[in-house]
């Protein structure tokens, strides 16, 4: 599944960035991963790419989400969706440590959270919500 055997000689596949990107699980479906190539929001050492371009082994791959850089490289070429424990051995977060803190202080700031087992907020309670958050 990850290579292709011919005469018992290894051969690399070759892979869509998109399709690469989807079956690593760092984007949900397919169509969002090709969305992003297409508002150029991937790049491959630095270059910006199309969702056809393919990817090799060994590349350094920049998705930026959310305002967001987070950085992969490319350890094995795979072109059918994965368990994510596959997916780990597929590719390697290297996106600096700096990044992924100020990711994880914005989201954990902004989003209003709920004691687990309060269940929906009541029509009063969303009103004090949004009167805090000014809307």
């Amino acid at each position: 599944m990850l290579e292709k055997q011919n005469s018992s000689e290894k051969v690399q596949i070759d892979v869509r960035i998109d399709k690469w990107l989807w079956a690593v699980r760092i984007c949900k479906t397919r169509l969002v991963a090709t969305d992003l190539c297409k508002r150029q929001r991937v790049s491959i050492d630095g270059q910006a790419v199309k969702p056809s371009r393919m990817v090799l082994m060994g590349q350094v791959i920049v998705v930026r989400k959310e305002g967001f850089s987070w950085q992969y490289r490319v350890l094995q070429c795979i072109d059918k969706r994965v368990c994510a424990k596959s997916a780990k051995e597929c590719c390697e977060d290297i996106t600096p440590k700096e990044e992924k803190d100020r990711f994880i202080l914005v989201k954990s700031s902004w989003i209003p959270r709920r004691a687990k087992g309060e269940g929906r907020p009541t029509k009063k309670e969303r009103r004090a919500v949004d009167r805090l958050l000014g809307m």
